[in-house]
């Protein structure tokens, strides 16, 4: 999920002050206890120490945006997983978690919101081919579209699942972009697919 505060720029218009939100994850499925909220707190401490996220906020601070003491927060949240807000941080929706692997995926697929959100420092989070970019990065770089994943998930498909998955998963985020229709979001992510799909950055390829 990313989100923004609004601002100028080439957003598709709304009110002014309207937050820009876009989910990080599917709908949960699971009926199994989410976990206390003291024990999601201890599970964003570990998750602070998985290799890919501390690669992540290192490459952040390299480029020149601290990330701060409360940059990454436990949150109660409606419907989304997780989600970055421009200036503010991550969030981890602690309601919505059951297995400390979840907490550390929300991480990785936020953090990448916020590496961007960091090196384009023109980015609109109203624009939708902005938007839409950052979710094709966020989807494919993090490990969110391992075939594993979508098998739990109850996508049997094996070849050309990466793509797809990508695909489903970003525009699920752009739905909840009220600055995007349905069509503009197709359109914003066909757009930019290819260049956004083949940015790696900060790795030297996908992981």
């Amino acid at each position: 999920m990313a989100e923004g505060n609004g601002g100028s720029g080439s957003g598709s218009g709304g009110a002014a002050g309207v937050r820009v939100e876009a989910e990080s994850s599917e709908p949960k499925r699971t009926t199994l206890r989410a976990m206390p909220r003291e024990e999601c707190v201890e599970g964003i401490r570990s998750a602070l120490q998985n290799p890919t996220v501390r690669f992540l906020t290192e490459k952040m601070e390299k480029a020149g945006c601290q990330v701060w003491p409360r940059f990454i927060k436990a949150a109660t949240c409606a419907g989304a997983a997780g989600g970055y807000s421009s200036g503010h941080g991550v969030k981890v929706c602690c309601n919505h978690m059951v297995f400390q692997d979840q907490i550390t995926q929300v991480l990785i697929h936020e953090l990448i919101h916020a590496y961007d959100d960091c090196v384009a420092k023109n980015l609109d989070w109203k624009n939708c081919a902005h938007h839409a970019c950052s979710e094709i990065r966020a989807n494919h770089l993090s490990g969110d579209c391992h075939y594993k994943r979508e098998l739990l998930r109850g996508f049997m498909k094996i070849r050309g699942h990466e793509q797809e998955c990508v695909k489903r998963r970003a525009l699920l985020s752009l739905k909840s972009n009220p600055y995007c229709s349905e069509a503009a979001a197709k359109d914003a992510m066909e757009a930019v697919w290819d260049i956004c799909y083949n940015d790696t950055r900060p790795f030297d390829r996908a992981p």
